[in-house]
């Protein structure tokens, strides 16, 4: 069982960036891949970037936000990062962590365990 808390979210101008963080309960992190999620206002949810669990050797990002965000973990502080750079107006959105036991995440599922998101809104 994974209790997720984001943080870091905020308003920030287009082409800036912002450092999003997701803490995590348990001793048990590192086996759990992480993912980033964003939803819009009449958006459905969609999938921004993964991590693999253990040592996070493999990642993935939506097209979108290639070359723009990194996600990373810090398993000795059961934390999981997305670094957003050069932020646009369409990147507007509440941004969720989710986790899965010994796997990366794609597709948001009801079965994995989410956080509550952290707003983030990129002005003009």
């Amino acid at each position: 069982q994974v209790q997720l808390v984001e943080s870091g979210g905020g308003l920030v101008q287009a082409g800036g960036s912002l450092r999003l963080s997701c803490a995590a309960s348990g001793r048990t992190f590192s086996s759990y891949g992480m993912g980033w999620f964003r939803q819009a206002p009449g958006k459905e949810r969609e999938f921004v970037a993964t991590i693999s669990a253990r040592g996070g050797d493999y990642r993935s990002y939506a097209d979108s936000v290639k070359g723009r965000f990194t996600i990373s973990r810090d398993n000795t502080k059961n934390t999981v990062y997305l670094q957003m750079n050069s932020l646009k107006p369409e990147d507007t959105a509440v941004y969720l962590c989710a986790a899965r036991y010994d796997m990366p995440l794609f597709t948001a599922s009801e079965s994995y365990y989410w956080g509550q998101g952290t707003q983030v809104t990129v002005s003009s």
